[in-house]
């Protein structure tokens, strides 16, 4: 149903609105009778907008309830935020009070919706005269009423409805008993009778907002790449030419997006050294993060990556690989950034005169400094120099940012920033890299991060894992954040990988990639580098701070079985989101257990990850036979998807062997056996 009249939002003024003053008789007889509560999804009362994508059909539930025994007609109303035009669906009763519906959406940008019921007359008469029918107690008085509501409906309605309903009312008294009562009970009938209805006790939720994105915001695998460093020797800057090598491979690998760490100028004041020492070497390359030279700033590219053209040629490549480039956007500024220049009123400047450069005690960044939001001189000049810069690069053909430490800049301009750019190019995305504190985080999706870096990285226990997957599938985490499971990042080398080897990395790789419908890693996951710093969280010889080339054939790697991971989840729709997780009983605590499943159960995987990466695991675990309507003694059919193997289970409870030499994980998809 449509209709493109304005849908206005009903507003009645209650005693909550003034709690000092007792309600008064007029008040109260504008109050609504019919209580519309806990909508979902519904962000902070509608503050802000919750997330999907094209294609899904959202689920919008509400308790609805009033006085009494009469029945009610609920409906879901919908509309393209740009547009008029409501579209209107009937909500479907589950019991105790909640109402379901399924709202589809087919084009990106902002949608509202809202809920109405009233009090519907005929269904609660339908309802009654069925009872009384079924339990054999005479009618007659009853289809007379029936012929009363029908003349009220007729003198409402026009055209084609008023002649069927006419019809309908000639027809019923010709008829017996019996046939009246069928002929009343009919879905046509009640069809007729709601199009009809005035809608008695009509109330209306407020209009809540929802913010459609394309597919790739749910479910995407990123590659991280320092450009430089696809070269074959340290004493030579690789390019972006010399990127269109890497491009099979990657795809090969099952990535559909390529990253890059700030591709600008990198300046040479307080350049760091290797290992991020203070003291840079005459051929350090510096960090990327410390942006801008006298070549430029975030507008410019790094001269010895190639020209303007050069970028747009990888871009256009990558494209016909299935992959999308992904850039770097960093608000921070090296010491010969133009801007100090053009703008010093945008920095902080210290009593002495300089400048006051970033620091996370016990680190200090000299090479970086960073701009201040709400200076005089800034506002608004640096929050629209920010804009453009962004507006620049999606001009160049990149619609996707990995942002660098969002929660350190304010909330008010990445809401303004991330509007006003998609309202231009809905299909932009921002990535948050927020390491923080989870209201921050979860703040960052509401303001409109699309998704966002999670505390996966230091999830590895069982339980763990178990709660952390379950949370992001609780509201109000489900509706506004999307986690994107990297599995490391050039300033992440988890602890988890320094000692447990290859199994260890697909260990971690299965996790991410079965966990969430978005994942990334770093470039040298693949070969298992894990040398770090002792004692810490970093790399030895980071590539922030160098040049550094790979052998990507290297014995021991893991490309096939991350190209199998990926070719999993293309195939898998249950694998292409974080959301429909289940835990089943796997009895041992070294094995995660957990299920995927789409809400129709046609795509049913189950997942088995040894989080051991140093000895054979084995457990009983039982399969979910009630989640697809099977008894105990059911049988099953499985398919392993990484060697493509299929057999027949027998019964619920079944044995697992994981032997991390081997396999440490085991992927299966479940079906009813025919």
């Amino acid at each position: 149903m449509t209709r493109d009249e304005p849908f206005e939002t009903d507003r009645t003024t209650t005693a909550n609105d003034h709690p000092d003053q007792a309600i008064s008789l007029s008040q109260a007889l504008l109050e609504p009778r019919i209580v519309i509560e806990n909508t979902l999804p519904v962000l902070d009362g509608g503050l802000f907008a919750a997330k999907a994508v094209v294609g899904e059909r959202v689920e919008v539930s509400s308790k609805v309830y009033t006085d009494g025994h009469d029945s009610l007609a609920v409906m879901l109303n919908w509309r393209q935020a740009h547009s008029r035009r409501w579209h209107c669906v009937p909500m479907t009763f589950l019991g105790n009070d909640l109402w379901q519906a399924w709202l589809p959406v087919t084009e990106q940008g902002g949608h509202l919706f809202s809920i109405e019921a009233w009090i519907d007359p005929f269904a609660t008469f339908c309802h009654d005269l069925e009872k009384k029918f079924n339990a054999g107690v005479p009618v007659l008085l009853e289809l007379q009423e029936a012929l009363l509501l029908l003349d009220h409906n007729i003198q409402r309605s026009q055209g084609l409805l008023r002649e069927q309903l006419l019809g309908l009312r000639l027809a019923l008294p010709t008829q017996t008993p019996e046939e009246q009562v069928e002929r009343l009970l009919h879905a046509d009938t009640a069809l007729l009778m709601r199009e009809a209805d005035h809608r008695t006790f009509l109330s209306r939720s407020p209009e809540y907002p929802l913010d459609v994105e394309r597919q790739q915001a749910l479910f995407a695998s990123w590659y991280e790449l320092f450009p430089r460093s696809v070269t074959d020797s340290p004493e030579r800057h690789g390019t972006f030419n010399d990127v269109h090598e890497r491009l099979p491979m990657i795809r090969d690998m099952g990535f559909d997006v390529l990253y890059f760490p700030p591709i600008h100028p990198i300046g040479k004041r307080h350049r760091k050294g290797r290992n991020n020492a203070l003291q840079a070497a005459p051929d350090d390359p510096g960090s990327p993060y410390a942006i801008g030279s006298e070549e430029g700033g975030h507008e410019a590219i790094h001269p010895q990556l190639g020209s303007r053209e050069d970028f747009r040629r990888l871009v256009a490549a990558a494209q016909e690989h299935g992959l999308e480039i992904a850039l770097d956007f960093a608000i921070q500024c090296s010491q010969d950034h133009p801007w100090l220049k053009e703008h010093p009123g945008w920095f902080s400047w210290r009593p002495d005169g300089s400048i006051r450069y970033a620091e996370n005690p016990p680190k200090k960044y000299q090479d970086i400094v960073n701009v201040d939001f709400y200076a005089a001189e800034a506002v608004p000049s640096l929050w629209l120099a920010l804009r453009d810069v962004v507006l620049g690069w999606v001009k160049e053909g990149v619609k996707m940012f990995r942002v660098d430490n969002p929660h350190t800049k304010p909330l008010p301009f990445w809401h303004w920033l991330i509007a006003n750019i998609r309202s231009q190019y809905p299909e932009v995305i921002f990535l948050a890299e927020a390491f923080t504190k989870p209201a921050m985080m979860a703040r960052l999706g509401k303001v409109g991060y699309s998704q966002s870096y999670t505390y996966f990285t230091w999830r590895n226990t069982k339980q763990e894992l178990r709660e952390y997957f379950e949370e992001l599938n609780q509201p109000p985490w489900r509706y506004c954040y999307r986690p994107n499971f990297f599995v490391n990042t050039p300033d992440i080398n988890p602890f988890f990988l320094h000692e447990s080897g290859r199994a260890g990395f697909l260990i971690r790789a299965a996790l991410a990639t079965m966990g969430s419908g978005l994942w990334g890693m770093y470039s040298g996951f693949e070969l298992c580098e894990s040398t770090p710093i002792p004692g810490k969280e970093e790399y030895m010889d980071s590539e922030k701070y160098e040049i550094r080339p790979r052998d990507f054939s290297q014995p021991g790697n893991i490309i096939a079985e991350i190209a199998q991971l990926n070719r999993i989840r293309r195939q898998n729709p249950a694998l292409q989101t974080h959301l429909g997780v289940a835990f089943y009983h796997a009895w041992n605590d070294n094995i995660l257990y957990f299920g995927k499943r789409t809400a129709e159960r046609d795509n049913f995987i189950l997942i088995a990850i040894s989080l051991d990466p140093h000895n054979a695991q084995e457990a009983n675990f039982e399969l979910p036979l009630w989640e697809l309507g099977l008894d105990d003694n059911a049988d099953t059919r499985g398919e392993d998807l990484m060697t493509g193997h299929r057999w027949t289970w027998h019964g619920k409870t079944q044995w697992m062997r994981i032997e991390p030499w081997h396999l440490p994980f085991g992927i299966w998809r479940i079906e009813k056996a025919q």
